[in-house]
C-alpha cells in the first residue's frame, strides 16, 4: 500500500476501494442528506448535560478560503476563571460527517473529561473541538451545517488544514491560558480527523508532542485545490518529525473496522523506519464506543512528562 502515503495512488483501485466504503457507511445509516433529522446546524453546544468543566463557544476569522467566521468548543477545567495556571491542550477532531459538537453529541466527551479530571487520571487540561471541514463560503457554511459522507471524503483538500495553526492553534494560545510549546499540546482525530492528524503533527513537527490517531483513513481523492499540497511529502515531513520524535503516537483501531488495513499500513511504515509509536488493536468496528475508549486510553497517556 505504499503509494497510499504518497498521494500517487493506483487512482482505479482506491477509488472503487472509497466508493465501497462510503456505500458501507451508507448502509449503515451514516449517509444523509441535509433534509435528515442529523443535520444539527448551529446546535448549542452542551445540550442536556452539565459539565463539571467551563464550556465557551468560540467564534474566529478564518486566513484561508471558505466561511469569515467559524465555531469551536472549548472545554476549560473547572477552576480555570479562579486561577493564574496554564494548561496544556488536547486539540480533538471530528470524522466525516460530523463538525465541532460531532463529540459532544455522540461521543460523551464532557462527560469522559469531567471524569478523568475528577478521578486525577489526567492532569487539568484544555479541551479544543474546531469544525475542521471546508466550506465554500458563508452559505454554504451556513452555521456549522451536517456533511454527508460524500462531501466529507470527497471535499479534504488541504485548505482548512493549511490554517490550522494560525486559526485555531494561535488563537486558542492568545485567548486562554495555555502552554504554548509542543510538550503542552496534543492532537487527536478519528477517522478523516485521523488523516489530518497524521499530516498536522508531521507538516509542524514543533508544534504536537502527543498524537492520537483513532481508526485513521489514511488517504482519500482529495479534491483539486491551491492548497492540495498540504498533503504531498509525507515520507520527508516524517523523517523529520521523528528526528526528535513525539513523547506518544498512538495508532488505535477495531479488528472488525472496515478501514482497519489503513492503520495497519500506516503502523507497518512507521514500523519499517523504527519510528516509535504504538500501535493497539482493539475489538469493534468504526464506531462511538471504540472512539470513546481510544480517548480515554489516549488521555491516561498524555502529559506525563
Amino acid at each position: 500500500m505504499k503509494a497510499l502515503y504518497k498521494h500517487k495512488p493506483n487512482i482505479f483501485k482506491h477509488t472503487i476501494a472509497l466508493v465501497a466504503i462510503v456505500f458501507l457507511a451508507a448502509s449503515c445509516g451514516i449517509f444523509r442528506n441535509r433534509q435528515s433529522p442529523v443535520y444539527y446546524a448551529g446546535r448549542p453546544a452542551c445540550g442536556n448535560y452539565q459539565p463539571k468543566g467551563v464550556v465557551d463557544e468560540v467564534y474566529y476569522p478564518g486566513s484561508v478560503p471558505g466561511p469569515t467566521m467559524r465555531r469551536m468548543i472549548v472545554y476549560l477545567p473547572s477552576d480555570y476563571y479562579q486561577s493564574d495556571k496554564h494548561y496544556p491542550v488536547v486539540y480533538l477532531l471530528h470524522g466525516a460527517r460530523g463538525y465541532e459538537t460531532s463529540w459532544i453529541r455522540k461521543g460523551d466527551i464532557l462527560q469522559l473529561t469531567d471524569s478523568l479530571i475528577t478521578h486525577q487520571a489526567v492532569e487539568p487540561f484544555i479541551l479544543v473541538m474546531p469544525n475542521v471541514n471546508q466550506y465554500d463560503n458563508d452559505a454554504d457554511f451556513d452555521h456549522s451545517r451536517y456533511k454527508d459522507a460524500f462531501e466529507s471524503l470527497f471535499e479534504v483538500d488541504g485548505t482548512v488544514e493549511s490554517g490550522f495553526m494560525n486559526d485555531v492553534v494561535a488563537y486558542v494560545d492568545s485567548l486562554f491560558r495555555t502552554r504554548p510549546e509542543k510538550p503542552g499540546r496534543a492532537i487527536a482525530g478519528l477517522s478523516i480527523g485521523g488523516l489530518q492528524c497524521i499530516h498536522l503533527s508531521a507538516t509542524y513537527p514543533d508544534a504536537f508532542d502527543y498524537i492520537g490517531i483513532f481508526s485513521p483513513i489514511t488517504w482519500t481523492i482529495f479534491k483539486a485545490s491551491p492548497y492540495k499540497k498540504f498533503f504531498d511529502g509525507l515520507d520527508a515531513k516524517l523523517e523529520v518529525q521523528f528526528r526528535e520524535p513525539p513523547k506518544g503516537y498512538y495508532i488505535y483501531t477495531g479488528k472488525n473496522d472496515y478501514v482497519h488495513f489503513a492503520a495497519q499500513d500506516f503502523h507497518k511504515k512507521l514500523q519499517k523506519k523504527s519510528y516509535p509509536h504504538n500501535y493497539i488493536e482493539t475489538n469493534g468496528s468504526h464506531e462511538w464506543y471504540n472512539w470513546k475508549d481510544y480517548y480515554v486510553f489516549f488521555m491516561k497517556e498524555i502529559f506525563k512528562q
